[in-house]
């Protein structure tokens, strides 16, 4: 019920209001049965603007530390999470990719809408960085369609660090929806995997427009956070 509040009156409404966003593709959500939306991941405000312009509920995979702080504040920031259709996801340890996947399909069970975020973390410099094989592991182990989905200006107005986001106008785009099933039963297969998350993330990249890196964002996040670390050890 406090997801429907959120969304109709209390803070969809004002998103659309201070956002104006513009909406492409918006035919091609199913209306029914289960479906991923898979898009970038520009900005904590991501997580907001796009249920705010769906007409169907949609559930996000989130990590834990969004759902784990200490005190008020903690226990708040927990409620409105969930209360915001996020689900937790410890993403450390061994078992962080199973646990997601459990979660995911437990939705996609349901028939939902499951939002990913196949990059795994948000972009630090607004390219779009190589996906994780997860999201092909839902599609094809559900066997329910993908719909790629680009999120266009909402890393101008909530880059990494900023808590208060600008207000500007944004885009957010809806490809058609990828369907997998020549590769059903195939969801064990490494390389099946690779091919379908690629796929993905081309559809994503030729709705969003970024640039492309082959390479996985957290790898690149603590390569250059260790390089600004050797580089301040230098300057002592």
């Amino acid at each position: 019920m406090f997801y429907h509040l959120l969304k109709h009156v209390l803070l969809g409404p004002l998103l659309r209001l201070l956002f104006r966003p513009r909406i492409e593709g918006l035919e091609n959500i199913p209306a029914e049965g289960a479906a991923i939306i898979a898009g970038n991941h520009l900005s904590f405000s991501d997580h907001f603007l796009m249920p705010a312009i769906l007409k169907r509920r949609i559930t996000f995979l989130a990590k834990a530390e969004y759902f784990t702080g200490p005190g008020v504040k903690g226990r708040l920031t927990a409620f409105f999470f969930r209360s915001a259709g996020q689900i937790p996801v410890d993403r450390s340890g061994k078992d962080a990719g199973q646990a997601a996947l459990r979660e995911g399909l437990g939705v996609l069970a349901k028939g939902e809408l499951l939002g990913i975020y196949p990059e795994g973390t948000r972009s630090h410099d607004g390219r779009l960085y190589k996906g994780k094989v997860g999201v092909a592991a839902m599609a094809l182990g559900a066997g329910v369609p993908v719909v790629p989905c680009a999120m266009v200006g909402t890393f101008e107005i909530q880059p990494p660090g900023q808590k208060i986001p600008k207000i500007r106008r944004v885009t957010i785009r809806f490809g058609e929806p990828l369907e997998f099933s020549r590769y059903a039963g195939m969801e064990g297969e490494r390389a099946v995997l690779r091919a379908v998350t690629d796929e993905i993330m081309y559809a994503v990249l030729n709705l969003s427009g970024q640039e492309y890196v082959d390479r996985y964002a957290a790898e690149v996040k603590a390569e250059e956070e260790e390089a600004r670390k050797k580089a301040r050890r230098k300057t002592r």
